[in-house]
């Protein structure tokens, strides 16, 4: 037995062993998170295996809490969920999800690479214990799609050879291992359970036993054959969901509402509503029609873009005078799962996932249930290329579905189900990837409610990714390799290109730790010939290890990409990979040059921002280079392939510009927290960072820093939480009074504006006194000031705060206020009033400098939202608050608030790994080379919902001339470093009259300058550098030139790129 962790311990500790068929009655008391072991606790096993807990008691204690949790379930202590670890996973989940993730005990049977996959995504995500169950031993074979596994474990029992480095992922999660037969009883120790490698019959009876149970344990069963995959889910008879989709439930300002029956609500046009009919909503500071704030869900109808209908007479209630917020209510839903015995004769309807293979889930449905009855009366799976054993396969397919009756299928499709049958018996590593994401997101919705399970069948293939050309059965022959699984699909031919590929990843994070895993599984850059660059400019944070699964917490601060090339060669060793830490960009052309670019094969993004992807895109249109590009968001991820020729490029189309909120929202009129956040975000720059970097370059040359003062003519002032929260409202409040009204005779303090209120200072209430200790301490740091032990201690930081006098505020006649929504400075214009105080604020300052120590320099901060202890998100939260208490805005704690100022992307491991399994499949046709457009697929999916949309890329737009057409991929190249007679001539042989040339921002020649005809017999190369000013280094070949053009009847023709090789 092999001994193994506690959670939350760094020992490893003995357990005991008991006969789990001797105490059937015995269950796991299910509490919400692993602590300390107890001496009196006791670890059941069976044989030599270590089956899962570390709370057991014997009798009749069954624990009945699960599958109610979010009713019964105790909230929990917040300090049990480590912040700083899972900050992008708490911003999908939240806390309740976390907790109720933290008492979850899993089961997953099956170690090949789907039940790897699978135990990965949910000891990221952090379940109380996975318990790993195979009775098989590792073979060569397994080592196509399982990343733990190594030669080195070939002959041991999967299980126990994957139990260790699985650990290693998330030492709080109890990682165990049971090696022998597994009977039902044992099903009642876990909320969840997954089998990926289990007969149809044996499924049947564990089924019908966590159907049956109380509480019900929710069921999977998933397989991955070869280029096909199946997912089944029956989470009991009776499953609640509480959170069908993890949108944030949408909200609208209230403009009117009439008294009628029913009511029409309409609310102001800032934002588009995104209620939808049958929605449920609360209303909340309505005036006048009160009778709406009493917290009742209300049923609404009729919903448009501004307005609704609500299901309620009002026309006895109130009359509507102003303000009030409407919210959505998410209701629960009930959803009754049929047993694996009733769904297979009526599974309802199949969740698609490609419009064009709209026939084929029912045709995979039987195939699998074909599959089972051929290893159950043979004992083995079909062989890779045996044309006899695809046909054994077809005709028990077609016996079973003569038994159908009225439901049998007209075509059974014998061409689908001889691929299915040569790649029964293997297991591929992108489809493990993808289907390990899409089941661990079904774990974590059954241990939890949150987000719709799949209901209930869901199948998937990928027979595109075939090689194009026929094989004979002598390539599907086994070579003893590690990638025989692979061959057994694809051939030896296929493998040969992968293992010969020149491949450059951009990114190391979550996607590039995946797609490093993947390539190296599939032998990609693994020959003679091929190699992996990959590059990130990035150093490893705490944050990353619950997705970035190829780094571990000792790798904190050490480069990714050079931690997660050495991972990916620990998972295969003959992976040809050289690591940089070179940001990708016009600033490293140097590093990336063209003859790095002509060299690869293809290009493969694990970005986190735009820009860098444009860049890239911009660099594989301009080299011919195919791109497979991939993102998530939450629960949401999407792939697109863009290929050489084929298909637009990712720049080709773009999203909406996020929407930003007008400066005067921001600053006097703000009506969410996202504003206050917003500004919180400013201020906190402008204080602790900005501020101190003034000073210092007011210090560093004065006379310069005063007259550049001058000329801005701009007059600032920053200072206490009363100059913030009370004397800066005074003064709105003064100037624009409740009562005011516009020019238009409108009230001005109208819906989306809020009236605030000047907060009164207090040292009795802890979110004033906290501002002012982050503030305080911040401040400090900024002057170089001691910070004294008692500046932490609330009661001591209140009696020194009460000691400080602060003088009366009067406001004053004649401020302006910036209203106009499309104004972007808040600041006004430069007055007298201005250069008078820029005068005496710098003879102060020279005063002040006159009294510092040789050398004094301030010290600017930079916001660092990942550390928790520098009181950088506590003075964000803390302004934030206290200007949403201004304006009666519901406040946000200091993780809400990290996610909104620290703009946050919301990750989780499942929608990663679905996403560059995806991409992989992909690239089998991006190195075969002769897939056709209809072939390859982008894929739009949300975990969530679950949706899965794929679809064929779109074509590039192409331009015609006479014989000629080109579109964006194309670049005209023209050799021999020609002159500018010569590439005129060359032009006009293509019936294309240039009127321009340009390099860069400088022009070459135009046709109507009669100077530019002396240049006729001048290389361009000269032209370019004399004219242009253009450097162009050794590492550079050639030149870009862009040129306008006219066809014989004076129409202009827009021409690719045209690029004049001169070395």
């Amino acid at each position: 037995m092999l001994p193994r962790k506690r959670a939350g311990e760094g020992v490893v500790v003995e357990v005991e062993e008991t006969d789990i068929n001797n105490s059937t009655d015995t269950s796991f008391v299910k509490k919400h998170r692993i602590g300390d072991v107890s001496a009196a606790e006791s670890t059941v096993n069976n044989s030599n295996s270590s089956l899962g807990n570390n709370n057991l008691n014997s009798g009749n204690t069954v624990a009945k809490e699960e599958h109610q949790f979010s009713l019964n379930m105790s909230p929990g202590d917040p300090a049990d969920i480590d912040e700083d670890l899972h900050s992008r996973q708490l911003a999908v989940y939240g806390r309740d999800t976390m907790r109720r993730l933290f008492a979850s005990n899993v089961l997953i049977s099956g170690l090949q690479g789907l039940g790897a996959e699978i135990a990965k995504n949910l000891i990221l995500a952090g379940v109380k214990s996975v318990t790993l169950h195979d009775e098989g031993n590792v073979e060569l074979w397994d080592l196509s799609s399982n990343f733990i596994f190594s030669e080195n474990d070939v002959g041991k029992n999967r299980a126990l050879a994957s139990v260790q480095k699985l650990q290693e992922l998330n030492n709080a999660v109890a990682v165990q291992t049971l090696t022998t037969t597994l009977t039902k009883e044992q099903l009642s120790n876990f909320q969840a359970v997954v089998f990926t490698d289990i007969g149809l019959e044996k499924a049947i009876e564990f089924n019908d036993y966590c159907h049956n149970h109380q509480p019900p344990i929710a069921f999977i069963k998933s397989e991955v054959r070869g280029l096909f995959g199946s997912i089944f889910c029956d989470f009991g008879p009776e499953f609640t969901v509480f959170d069908v989709d993890g949108e944030e439930p949408h909200s609208g300002i209230i403009a009117s509402i009439s008294n009628d029956n029913p009511a029409l609500v309409s609310c102001v046009d800032d934002e588009r509503l995104e209620f939808q009919d049958g929605d449920y909503v609360i209303f909340s500071e309505v005036r006048g029609m009160t009778q709406l704030n009493d917290g009742k869900p209300r049923k609404i109808k009729s919903s448009r873009a501004y307005s609704f209908v609500l299901e309620e007479d009002t026309s006895n209630f109130g009359a509507y005078e102003r303000g009030g917020i409407v919210t959505q209510v998410k209701q629960p839903k009930k959803l009754k799962f049929k047993p694996l015995r009733e769904a297979l004769s009526d599974p309802g309807d199949f969740l698609l996932s490609d419009f064009s293979k709209f026939d084929r889930p029912p045709l995979l449905h039987l195939a699998f249930q074909a599959l089972d009855k051929f290893v159950s009366d043979l004992g083995r799976f079909p062989v890779a290329g045996s044309e006899e054993d695809a046909q054994k396969l077809v005709s028990i397919a077609g016996n079973i579905n003569e038994s159908l009756g009225d439901s049998k299928l007209e075509d059974i499709n014998p061409k689908i189900l001889r691929h299915f049958a040569f790649g029964a018996r293997a297991v591929l590593n992108p489809m493990a990837a993808m289907f390990g994401g899409i089941v661990g997101q079904e774990v974590v919705k059954a241990c939890s409610g949150k987000f719709h399970p799949l209901y209930q069948f869901f199948y998937f293939d990928s027979v595109e990714s075939l090689p194009t050309e026929p094989l004979d059965s002598s390539d599907f022959k086994p070579l003893n390799s590690r990638y025989d699984a692979q061959i057994s699909v694809f051939g030896s031919k296929l493998q040969k290109k992968m293992e010969d590929a020149i491949v450059f990843i951009v990114g190391s994070g979550a996607l590039g730790c995946e797609f490093l895993k993947n390539v190296a599984l599939m032998g990609v850059s693994c020959g003679n010939q091929g190699k992996l660059t990959i590059t990130d400019d990035d150093v490893i944070e705490k944050s990353n290890l619950s997705r970035q699964f190829l780094f571990r917490d000792w790798n904190i601060g050490q480069a990714k990409s050079t931690v997660a090339a050495s991972a990916a060669t620990s998972i295969n060793p003959r992976l040809n990979i050289e690591a940089l830490q070179n940001r990708v960009g016009s600033e490293t052309e140097n590093v990336f040059n063209d003859t790095f670019w002509e060299n690869v094969n293809v290009v493969i993004n694990a970005l986190d921002n735009v820009n860098a992807r444009l860049y890239v895109d911009q660099r594989c249109l301009y080299f011919q280079k195919p791109l497979l590009e991939s993102g998530t968001l939450g629960a949401k991820c999407n792939t697109q392939m863009v290929i050489t020729h084929l298909t637009e490029n990712y720049g080709a189309s773009r999203d909406p510009p996020e929407k930003q909120a007008p400066m005067c929202t921001v600053h006097s009129f703000p009506h969410n927290i996202d504003h206050c956040l917003t500004w919180a975000r400013s201020e906190f720059e402008g204080l602790v960072e900005k501020t101190p970097a003034e000073v210092n370059a007011y210090l560093s040359n004065p006379s310069e820093y005063a007259t550049a003062m001058r000329n801005a003519g701009d007059a600032q002032a920053r200072d206490t939480l009363d100059h913030y929260f009370s004397n800066r409202v005074k003064q709105l409040i003064f100037t624009f009074p409740e009562n005011a009204a516009t020019s238009t005779g409108a009230p001005f303090w109208s819906a989306p504006k809020r009236f605030p209120q000047p907060l009164q200072f207090s040292a009795s209430d802890p979110g004033h006194l906290h501002y002012v200790m982050a503030a305080s301490i911040l401040r400090a740091e900024t002057f170089g000031i001691p910070i004294p032990d008692w500046a932490s201690i609330p009661n001591k930081l209140a009696e020194a705060v009460d000691r400080v006098i602060v003088p009366e505020f009067q406001p004053r006649e004649g401020v302006k206020i910036e209203t106009d929504e499309k104004a972007t400075n808040i600041n006004s214009a430069a007055s007298v009033d201005d250069t008078l105080v820029i005068n005496d604020l710098i003879s102060r300052l020279e005063h002040c400098r006159a009294n510092l120590a040789p050398g004094y320099k301030m010290k600017p901060i930079q916001f660092e939202k990942d550390d928790d202890t520098n009181y950088h998100m506590d003075l964000i939260a803390g302004l934030a608050n206290m200007r949403a208490r201004n304006y009666s805005i519901p406040e946000v704690d200091k993780l809400k608030a990290k996610f909104i100022a620290g703009r946050i992307i919301p990750a989780i491991a499942t929608s990663t790994a679905m996403a560059t399994g995806l991409v992989c499949l992909e690239l089998y046709k991006v190195l075969d080379g002769s897939h056709k457009l209809e072939d390859y697929r982008n894929t739009f999916a949300n975990l969530a919902l679950p949706l899965f949309s794929m679809a064929e890329p779109v074509p590039p737009k192409v331009i015609k001339h006479r014989d000629m057409k080109w579109t964006v991929w194309d670049r005209w190249i023209v050799n021999d470093n020609p002159t500018l007679r010569e590439l005129l001539d060359w032009l006009k042989n293509k019936g294309l009259n240039a009127y321009s040339i340009s390099c860069g921002s400088c022009l070459l020649y135009n046709s109507m300058f009669p100077r530019h005809k002396d240049r006729m017999d001048r290389k361009m190369v000269d032209l370019a550098r004399e004219v242009a000013k253009v450097d162009l280094p050794s590492y550079r070949r050639h030149l870009d030139v862009v040129v306008a053009c006219e066809d014989d009847e004076d129409n202009d023709i827009d021409i690719p790129l045209v690029s004049i090789y001169f070395r």
